[in-house]
């Protein structure tokens, strides 16, 4: 069994508050705000063209969401030009961005670097990521869990070593990188940054080479990085739920229409059966990522847990709702032409970020009681 990342507590606790999971009037404002802009300025037509480019991301996109919406700065506090919100708020920005697979490093700079900066203590690099004029990236590879162990660097008054697949590094201006038991900044221009062939173009990966690269000093200590990686992983469960949301809708609709012997698939008992199973399944991915958020915001001891149970759920949901998709959609499904494979992928590369389901399986089992056979 992997090191756990959990306390050694029970999920049980009378003594921890109720959690709201409802959406409340702003988070409903936001979320309409967000969907909106996406279905007007992210069709999915528009992703299929961007990934067939040498520019995966979308900058015009991503200053529309940073700027017009404000939503790069929703955890940076108001003093340093951000919205001074909670991470509830930025849990749905992420159902919204997943439910479009929206090319923007969003998750990467605002999530993950931002968590990572606010932990520390760090004020200078925060109002550029806050205005998106800046974007950042935690130089991890994006398949490490919480708790588990860092990449080795030589780490003083200059920075060497190499680092594997970290999202979203082809964007960022600044790379956050955990070394000699600190974390330091280290700008784009020290880093040599080669791209990789990602399996999710929506989010390609990169590999970082730091030969003698200057860098400043953020904070001593991995706790920051330790936070950024479980809030990443609680948050992740947010976008997997707008993944397996989408496809869902997108599934249902398309077998209203599609007709054969003469009546719509969608009537089928057996598609019908299908498709009320996955809905159960989408409404428990919802409640466990609304749970794994409110526990992050809130501060609650129990949030190690509840984003180890969000993870465990939405991971798998998220894939199996878009093979779904691909499969019910018959042939159509199969085409490049139609967005089916950009959820797919993005959903099988979400289900190998910041842990697996197995891994978080795992890191449950000494809280709740469980022993291996």
């Amino acid at each position: 069994m992997p090191d756990s990342h959990l306390p050694d507590s029970h999920l049980s606790n009378s003594d921890l508050p109720t959690p709201d999971l409802l959406y409340g009037e702003v988070e409903e404002e936001l979320r309409s705000a967000v969907r909106d802009f996406l279905t007007d300025h992210c069709p999915p037509a528009a992703v299929l063209a961007r990934v067939e480019t040498d520019e995966p991301y979308d900058p015009r996109l991503w200053r529309g969401l940073a700027d017009g919406l404000g939503v790069a700065g929703l955890q940076v506090p108001e003093e340093l030009g951000g919205a001074g919100a909670s991470v509830r708020e930025v849990a749905l920005v992420l159902e919204e961005l997943g439910r479009s697979v929206a090319p923007v490093p969003y998750f990467g700079s605002s999530v993950l670097a931002v968590t990572a900066l606010l932990a520390a203590g760090e004020r200078e690099l925060l109002p550029g990521l806050a205005e998106g004029s800046r974007t950042a990236a935690l130089a991890v590879p994006f398949s490490t869990p919480p708790g588990a162990a860092l990449p080795r660097l030589t780490a003083g008054e200059r920075l060497s070593g190499r680092i594997t697949s970290v999202a979203d590094a082809l964007a960022a201006d600044v790379l956050l990188v955990p070394a000699g038991g600190a974390l330091w900044a280290v700008e784009r221009a020290e880093v040599t940054v080669l791209p990789r062939t990602s399996f999710d173009l929506t989010r390609p990966l990169a590999d970082l080479e730091l030969d003698g690269a200057r860098a400043r000093k953020v904070a001593d200590g991995q706790e920051p990085v330790g936070e950024a990686l479980l809030t990443g992983a609680g948050l992740l469960a947010s976008e997997q739920l707008g993944i397996a949301e989408w496809c869902l809708a997108t599934t249902v609709a398309y077998l209203k229409e599609r007709h054969q012997f003469g009546r719509p698939v969608g009537s089928f008992q057996a598609l019908k059966h299908r498709l009320a199973d996955l809905w159960l399944e989408v409404v428990g991915g919802r409640a466990a990522a609304r749970y794994a958020a409110d526990a992050l915001a809130t501060g609650s001891p129990d949030a190690a847990v509840a984003v180890a149970v969000a993870q465990s759920h939405c991971g798998a949901l998220a894939v199996r709702a878009a093979e779904e998709c691909v499969q019910l959609h018959g042939g159509i499904g199969m085409t490049w032409e139609h967005p089916a494979h950009l959820y797919l992928k993005r959903a099988k590369a979400d289900q190998l970020a910041l842990g697996t389901p197995g891994f978080h399986r795992a890191a449950l089992a000494g809280p709740v009681g469980l022993t291996m056979p």
